[in-house]
Parts: structure tokens; sequence; C-alpha cells
């Protein structure tokens, strides 16, 4: 500098000093100016603040500056197209993105609520207290978060004729029972069965099953037998010995479903003590014919002997005493199908007989004691010899006839 002031002449480094001086002094004062004139600005990205001297105009150009990038579904104080003014405060805040998976239907959003309640409320989605979630409701949302929502449906369970609601997401009809503590016993009926996929429009029935036993005593009433004494006068009567009614004890079956008796099957019969019979003579002996009366013609006598021979022909047949029981088409032991042996419908044709066809032959016409005229249409397992089985409509005939000792005649 000391050659440099040397080698110039003293006005010419006057006017350089000078011009040296006057252009620092302007730049200085175009500094100023320059930072005078920017604008102080407070940022609070996604919660940290900073404050930021800036010459840019809009809000847009001051977040490209501050290296912030702004989405449409970011959170922004200001429009991004706000003019920047001194003392200007703008918070940013960064979207999330959340998926949510309701009952496999995924949907993607985008949100800056901190926790999970509040964007379901921002969503307006409804998740309700029995429904199964992936994550609580007071969790913290986070970016690419995956809720997911099984959503509750009830189910109507009618157990044992009580009928109650179930909320349930899904899963089987066994493990539906087991959450809300409904057993099932082995003889009950269940329906759906219990790995059957649970469904709001299929209704889960229990039918509670009780079997039981009942043992009754039945009286038997015993049966008047008549006997052809030839000894006794005809039209007089003598009782040979007195009856005695019988005790047949009987074991049922009992099975009811939700407390109703739906039926009751007889599973064993053992008779205690035998009816025994109320035996009456019946005289046949014909009374001694006064002299008088032996003067009538013998064509009289052959003219009523034609008549009774008619009239023992109209009322004949053969006649016999038979131990009788009494069944019904629905009997235990039966086939069911309420057709017997010859094929007559048991259901249509009240008055059969079962038989044994060593005694009295299929198809005949029979006139049996306190039953009336049958027609030997049927056979049994334990109809044999002296035996004869009547058919009854309903279970109760059958029971009142019990077993007896009655007459039969075979007609045709």
């Amino acid at each position: 500098m000391k050659i440099f002031s040397k080698l110039l002449p003293n006005s010419t480094r006057n006017w350089i000093l000078t011009g040296v001086g006057l252009l620092a002094l302007i730049v200085f004062t175009g500094f100023i100016i320059v930072e005078t004139t920017k604008a102080e600005v407070v940022v609070k990205d996604n919660g940290e603040k900073e404050t930021i001297q800036t010459h840019a105009e809009t809000v847009k150009e001051l977040l490209d500056e501050t290296g912030i990038t702004y989405s449409q579904h970011d959170e922004l104080s200001h429009n991004i197209d706000a003019p920047i003014e001194d003392g200007m405060n703008i918070t940013y805040k960064e979207a999330q993105k959340v998926t949510v998976v309701v009952d496999d239907e995924e949907t993607d959003y985008y949100t800056t609520r901190d926790n999970l309640q509040e964007f379901l409320n921002e969503k307006d989605i409804s998740v309700s207290k029995h429904d199964e979630t992936s994550h609580e409701k007071d969790a913290t949302i986070s970016d690419g978060m995956e809720f997911t929502v099984d959503k509750a449906f009830q189910v109507t369970i009618n157990n044992g004729g009580e009928k109650e609601k179930a909320w349930t997401t899904g899963g089987t009809v066994g493990e539906l029972l087991e959450e809300n503590n409904i057993t099932i016993d082995d003889d009950d009926k269940l329906k759906p069965a219990k790995k059957k996929a649970v469904s709001k429009d299929n209704p889960i029935t229990v039918t509670r099953v009780e079997k039981e036993t009942d043992v009754v005593k039945e009286k038997v009433d015993f049966q008047v037998e008549e006997r052809e004494d030839s000894s006794l006068e005809k039209g007089k009567k003598k009782v040979i010995s007195e009856g005695r009614e019988g005790v047949v004890v009987k074991e049922y079956k009992i099975t009811k479903e939700n407390g109703e008796q739906v039926s009751r099957d007889l599973i064993d019969e053992e008779v205690e003590q035998e009816s025994k019979n109320r035996v009456v003579a019946i005289g046949t002996k014909e009374k001694k014919q006064e002299a008088s009366l032996r003067t009538v013609s013998s064509e009289k006598s052959n003219s009523q002997r034609n008549d009774n021979s008619k009239e023992s022909s109209n009322s004949g047949g053969n006649v016999m005493h038979m131990n009788a029981t009494a069944y019904t088409v629905d009997c235990v032991g039966c086939n069911g199908s309420g057709v017997t042996a010859t094929g007559i419908n048991l259901r249509e044709n009240s008055k059969v007989v079962s038989v044994d066809p060593n005694v009295i032959p299929l198809g005949s016409r029979v006139w049996v004691e306190g039953y009336g005229e049958a027609v030997a249409g049927d056979t049994g397992g334990d109809i044999k010899g002296n035996r004869i089985d009547l058919h009854f409509k309903s279970k109760s005939q059958a029971l009142n006839f019990g077993r007896k000792t009655v007459k039969v005649k075979i007609l045709n």
C-alpha cells in the first residue's frame, strides 16, 4: 500500500480512497436495507418452532424455502397462497396414512389427528363395544398404521324354549355357546351343529331332552267263563269259582323335550299276578216232559227240528276260550308300517285280530267276546296256540283292555 501510495499523486490517491469508502458505505447501507425489509415469521413444523427472517411473499414460497413439502392431506394454519406478513405464526402438521380394514374391506385414510379415537370421530367410522379391533381406541396414530375391525352381529339362541340374543364377530356355534356359558348334554339336540359357522340370519336352537322311566301297576279284570253243565237244569246258573283280578307291572320310557312329554313307550311288561276267571256253570239238562205234551204230532215235531236246525246253522261256529291281549299300530315291536301280514291297512280297518294260523285260519271272520266281529288278518311272533291279539285305534283303548280270557267264535 505504501508502494502504491508513492506511485500515485496525492490528489489521485485521495480520490481513490474516497471512492472505496463511498462504495463500502453503499454496500453496508444496502445490506442494512435488505435485512430490515425481511419479515419475521414463526413456523411450527410438526410441533417444533422456528423463527425465520424471510423475503418470501407467500406461504408456499416460505414452505419451499424451509424445505417443507405440503400435500392436500396435511394440516396448514394458513392458505397456501396467503401473503407473508411480519410477525405471522404458521403451523404445519404432516398427515399420517392409516389403513382401515372392516370385515376384510380395506380403505386408506390420511389424518393429522394424534390418537385413534380422534381419527375415528374425524372420519365418522363407527366402532361398537362388541366389535373386535386390532388397537385400543387411545392408541397413538403412526404413519402406515393398519387398523382392523371385525363387526359384531347378534344371533338368536333358543335355549330350551327361552330365547336370548348374543353378540359375536363370527366363529362356530360351539364357540359362541361356550362364550355364553351354555352347555350341551349328550341327550340334548343342537341345531345347527357345533362345528357350523354362526350366521346372523340363522338362529341357534338347543332342545333340552330328558329321559326317564315310569313303572306302574295295572289291574287286569277277570273274565266270566261259562261252562255247560248237563247235570244242571236248562236256564239255571251256578257259580263254580269266584274270579280274581290280576296285576301287571308295566315299565315305560318317557322322553321330554323342553319339559314337555313327546313320547311314552312301553319297554317292559311283567305279570305279577295272573287273573282268575269267574267260572259259571250253565245248565243244559232238559226238563222232563208231561205225558200230554208227548201227544204232539210228529209233523209238528219235525217242523220244529227243521227250524232249530236252521237257527243253529246261522249262529253256529267253533267256540273256544282264548287268552286275549291288545295292540295298536305304533306298539313296541311293530314294524310301524300299519300294514298287516295279509296286507290290511290298520289305519283304515280297526277291527283286525292277530292269530296263530294253525288255530284260526287267516282271513276268517271271528266274533270276540267284548270286542265284536273282526277279521283274522294278522300274525305275531308271540301269538302262538291259544293266544289272540286285538287291534285298537288308540293306546288308551289298548291299555284299558289289558289281558283277558275271552270267548272266540269262528263265524266262517
